[in-house]
């Protein structure tokens, strides 16, 4: 599933995540507060498998998760843990990077977590057998397309548009950044930002994190409810207590 862009705006940043998924797939729960590990977390929950694809922790450290590595892979009968719970094990800790790197991750599907952590930006990649970090520039605007559902022309492609928009909008607001998440594309419902391919896989919902030194605001458009909700979590510089 998804794309994911990531605007850093004068003194915000925001991470957008455009989730794709199967019809048949219940909704999922809007962003609310949980507690996990003794971190307080803002996230959407998965009502499946219980875990979410974008969350934010009371540091201010966001991950973000994106099916696949680098390829599109033939999934296992079945695999040990859904890789939205590993991203709560990875962003309920004071350092989500070295959390990544000393999480196992044997029998978990290939995935791509983006981590925003402690103001700095990095692309973790899980092959399925291996770990692939790279560090990326936090100045910059940055973009991923899921390996399971869009190839490298595509992937190209969707970033053109992208780096296109970005020339028109330089310093975007939020409603400029939900307008091109909702509609940038070329009128080709199967790769568009907000796709739909014969009404079996089709963008779910838009999320949409805005950060700043104090506070993140987790913005969140429910397409197939035509809902939208908003949620914040003020950052705090020590864990609590677990509940």
């Amino acid at each position: 599933m998804c794309t994911v862009t990531f605007i850093p705006v004068e003194d915000k940043v925001y991470i957008t995540h455009n989730r794709d998924e199967r019809k048949s797939r219940s909704c999922a729960i809007p962003p609310a507060v949980y507690t996990v590990n003794g971190y307080h977390l803002l996230y959407p929950k998965d009502s499946k498998a219980g875990g979410t694809w974008i969350a934010i922790n009371e540091i201010g450290n966001v991950a973000v998760l994106l099916n696949g590595g680098f390829v599109k892979h033939t999934p296992l009968a079945s695999y040990r843990k859904s890789r939205g719970l590993v991203l709560l094990d990875i962003v309920a800790t004071d350092d989500m990077l070295q959390a990544w790197k000393c999480n196992d991750l044997f029998n978990i599907e290939p995935f791509t977590l983006i981590l925003y952590n402690k103001a700095t930006l990095w692309e973790c990649r899980w092959d399925g057998s291996q770990k692939h970090i790279l560090e990326l520039n936090p100045g910059q605007i940055q973009m991923w397309s899921s390996a399971t559902l869009y190839d490298h022309g595509v992937m190209t492609k969707r970033k053109k548009w992208f780096a296109d928009w970005h020339e028109v909008h330089p310093c975007p607001s939020l409603h400029d950044i939900m307008q091109f998440q909702r509609n940038a594309g070329e009128g080709d419902a199967c790769n568009d930002l907000c796709m739909n391919r014969d009404g079996i896989m089709l963008t779910v919902s838009i999320t949409s994190m805005q950060l700043t030194h104090r506070a993140g605001i987790m913005h969140y458009l429910d397409l197939r409810k035509d809902s939208s909700y908003k949620k914040k979590l003020t950052f705090i510089k020590a864990p609590v207590e677990s509940q």
